[in-house]
């Protein structure tokens, strides 16, 4: 995407921008192993805008960290942008984060002493850029709402103010990719309804793939797709008891 534009023509892969093939991740807690991923494979392509949903403990959340390089899986293969994570160096693997990929967290992980100017714009001096683009930083902050609070501390802000300032840094080198962990869990409806609408403009004006990881059904629909997630499982929405609830 051009440097002074916030739009994008959508340029699809050939092949999947995101691929998990039979991927199991297997925690050793004592002397017990505790399968959390049990073989899951599933793709996304470029542009997609995908929700996976399930319960606590479904696996949702470690296959999040599997997705974006920051553990390993215990078998399996997972492709990002057709490069495999499972045979890059550690070195490489933190490359590709800061040009590739973008996090957005339910613990809001701002630095306390910085502004949210600072928290924002340290997202392009991590990737080794020189200060955030004034056009893209002025939409970006000013479609979150947090335009006018930008010289304030995180203990100045409220919960939602943190979360949308959070969701700047994550935009704001225009990664190809968003990996969303449960953006919404600890906002009210309102702030929800700005967070996610702002997941849907990266992926639909920015031309960005976003991945949400989610328990709430009401949020999930904001995708264009949905997997269900059990006990480790990808399922059918039948399967999934809080969907069929829903």
């Amino acid at each position: 995407m051009p440097e002074n534009g916030c739009s994008v023509n959508i340029k699809y892969s050939v092949a999947p921008i995101i691929q998990a093939e039979n991927v199991t991740k297997v925690y050793r807690i004592g002397k017990v192993d505790v399968p959390a991923l049990r073989g899951v494979s599933f793709s996304v392509e470029a542009g997609e805008f995908v929700s996976i949903v399930g319960p606590s403990g479904s696996g949702k959340s470690t296959l999040f960290y599997i997705l974006g390089g920051l553990t390993r899986a215990t078998q399996g293969r997972v492709t990002i942008d057709g490069e495999d994570f499972a045979q890059m160096s550690d070195a490489k693997r933190t490359e590709m984060r800061k040009h590739k990929i973008g996090f957005v967290f339910q613990k809001f992980n701002l630095l306390p002493t910085l502004s949210a100017r600072d928290n924002i714009q340290i997202a392009r001096e991590i990737s080794g850029r020189n200060g955030a683009d004034p056009d893209f930083f002025k939409n970006v902050t000013e479609m979150l709402g947090v335009a006018a609070r930008l010289d304030h501390r995180p203990s100045e802000m409220s919960g939602g103010e943190q979360q949308r300032v959070a969701l700047a840094r994550a935009l704001i080198n225009r990664p190809a990719i968003v990996l969303a962990d449960e953006p919404t869990g600890n906002l009210d409806s309102e702030n929800s309804g700005i967070v996610l609408n702002m997941l849907r403009v990266a992926n639909q004006k920015f031309g960005q793939t976003v991945l949400m990881i989610t328990h709430n059904p009401e949020a999930a629909e904001v995708g264009d797709r949905i997997i269900h997630m059990r006990d480790g499982h990808i399922v059918t929405p039948e399967q999934d008891p809080q969907w069929t609830r829903h």
